[in-house]
């Protein structure tokens, strides 16, 4: 149970999620339909496909599918853990997020689906990136399970039953950013198309520069690996 919530978790879970909103807003209002952030809706379509026989949909919903499914393998590959912890490898997964809805904002001009591919997958490294803390489960591209978590927290509230509030708080944070960044998303999706992928991705840059400056002010980093190979 989380007792108190460190800054850099706070934030950065915050800036992740209205990100999250802003790509997912621009990958549905864009040509392909499709949400990017999470992959629930899209496994009822893929079904959908199925029963219809609908061999392109089949072969470019389960290739969406796959898209986020290779994020999160990349981000387990680069972070190598579960548990957030100040020091790891998240500036790198950020980079690379970055890169992905760069990709993304190219091939979405071009009018190719793979754009959607490049941005799912960047939505699959980030919401696996982000995963747990104090034994709570963080997720910052989709709302569903933290909207439950949330949901059941009030319900033991209103029955009298200790909760977490600093958790509570921090889904709360979670759940307004991606609806702030949904909005936001869908406005300059409307006024200046895919372009609105700039916001997003300027976030995620700055997020990964943040956490990289951060991250080698620790005093571990500054130890000499010699010393440290020593001890």
């Amino acid at each position: 149970m989380i007792t108190k919530l460190p800054r850099w978790i706070l934030w950065g879970g915050a800036v992740l999620a209205f990100s999250a909103g802003c790509v997912n807003t621009a990958a549905l209002m864009g040509f392909a339909n499709l949400s990017v952030s999470h992959v629930t809706g899209n496994v009822s379509l893929f079904a959908a496909a199925i029963a219809y026989l609908d061999a392109r949909s089949i072969l470019y919903i389960g290739a969406l599918l796959l898209s986020f499914l290779a994020g999160a393998v990349l981000s387990g590959f680069v972070i190598g853990q579960v548990s957030l912890k100040l020091g790891s490898r998240y500036g790198r997964a950020l980079y690379m997020e970055a890169a992905l809805l760069l990709i993304s904002y190219w091939l979405y001009q071009q009018h190719d689906y793979l754009g959607q591919l490049a941005a799912a997958m960047a939505c699959g490294l980030q919401n696996a990136m982000v995963a747990t803390y104090s034994g709570a489960v963080i997720r910052t591209t989709h709302l569903t399970g933290l909207t439950s978590d949330m949901g059941a927290a009030i319900g033991n509230w209103l029955a009298g039953r200790p909760i977490s509030k600093p958790t509570l708080g921090f889904q709360a944070i979670i759940w307004y950013c991606f609806c702030g960044g949904s909005t936001v998303g869908a406005f300059l999706f409307a006024k200046v198309g895919y372009e609105a992928l700039f916001v997003p991705i300027a976030i995620v840059l700055t997020a990964a520069f943040l956490y990289n400056h951060a991250s080698d002010r620790l005093p571990e980093k500054r130890v000499p690996k010699r010393e440290r190979h020593s001890s």
